[in-house]
């Protein structure tokens, strides 16, 4: 076997993935800011078409920023994964996932409930049981409209957990857990069945599976198996891109985003992880990254919501020019993403991880 690929002086860490992590984070704010309908628009006072109206058209494939998620997110989470105990790995990922989502669930709750903030804050029982990240199941309704992808990312979790990390992680293992879950997510698909589509996820299963094969190709890149899971979970996963976000039905959707568009953004994806897995981006290791890829998570929770407010109070109060207050939103978010993790994830992480981690009588 080849020997897995390191990155480049930098304690292991794979700093372009950080970098590829804002960008994913960064096109998903542009969708929110300029490339749909809905509060934005009474934010700007106008629909995003006629306060961009060169810009909204890219700014719709913005919401694909997701779907890069979803590959980073199956390479990170079978390389932190790998070799770890199941108790190990659950407190990892409680200890990433939660302080940040509770702080910014109340934060977004209280800007809400302020008198001069038009938009109406979620009743105080499903701000509680949003606490719990078990809202969408439940049916109950959201206080951050992107914790959608965190529900998903919770089930890709549960099923690594089960499938790969409690039996014990092994190349054998992750192939066939690929494999088997790509052909159980199509067979859900036809069976039309709810629970299997909770369970299996078929839209999304393509691109987590894919960022696993990746990672299959960063410890081995002449392994033939791991290239065609990369490449089967690409064709899967640019039909069902191209199936939900091509001519959408959602009025607050600007359908007009081209099969080709969605194709090559999906593949943008798959190469750009693909090329960091290979160590062709392992000069891009700049200090920066690291501190990047530590804001990203925060101002994915927190910048709709609150960017709503930003937008609304420097455009419509204050009157600054669209083009002054897309950047100046994006820059609040990310100094208060910045805030969240020095004064929450960097004290409160360590902490719950440990407390999580530690074994028990």
């Amino acid at each position: 076997m080849v020997a897995p690929l390191k990155a480049a002086s930098s304690g292991g860490r794979l700093r372009a993935l950080d970098g590829l992590r804002l960008i994913a984070a960064l096109m998903v704010a542009c969708y929110h800011y300029g490339g749909r309908g809905g509060e934005i628009t009474h934010a700007w006072g106008a629909s995003a078409a006629k306060v961009f109206p060169t810009l909204h058209t890219p700014f719709a494939y913005g919401c694909l920023g997701v779907q890069v998620f979803f590959v980073i997110s199956g390479f990170v989470i079978c390389m932190s994964g790998w070799g770890r105990t199941l108790r190990s790995f659950f407190a990892s990922r409680a200890a990433r996932l939660l302080p940040a989502y509770w702080v910014a669930v109340l934060l977004v709750t209280a800007v809400f409930a302020l008198p001069v903030v038009v938009y109406e804050a979620v009743s105080p029982s499903d701000v509680l049981v949003n606490l719990t990240l078990l809202q969408q199941p439940l049916g109950v309704e959201r206080v951050l409209g992107v914790d959608w992808t965190l529900w998903a990312e919770v089930r890709f979790y549960a099923l690594f957990a089960l499938c790969v990390v409690l039996p014990g992680a092994s190349r054998r293992r992750v192939i066939m857990f690929c494999m088997g879950w790509i052909l159980a997510a199509a067979i859900a698909q036809g069976a039309h069945q709810p629970l299997l589509d909770i369970v299996l996820m078929p839209e999304y299963a393509p691109f987590f599976v894919g960022g696993v094969g990746l990672y299959l190709v960063h410890r081995d890149r002449r392994d033939p198996y791991a290239w065609g899971i990369v490449g089967v979970s690409f064709l899967l996963g640019q039909h069902y891109a191209v199936r939900s976000l091509w001519n959408v039905s959602d009025p607050n959707a600007f359908a007009h985003r081209t099969s080709w568009g969605i194709i090559a953004v999906v593949a943008f994806g798959f190469v750009a992880v693909g090329a960091i897995a290979l160590g062709r981006l392992d000069r891009v290791n700049w200090r920066w990254l690291t501190v990047a890829g530590a804001l990203t998570y925060p101002f994915y929770l927190v910048h709709e919501h609150l960017g709503w407010v930003v937008v609304e109070t420097l455009h419509r109060r204050l009157g600054v020019p669209s083009y002054g207050t897309f950047p100046l939103t994006i820059a609040s978010m990310l100094t208060l993403a910045w805030l969240m993790n020095k004064l929450v994830e960097e004290r409160l992480t360590p902490r719950l991880r440990k407390a999580l981690a530690a074994p028990r009588g």
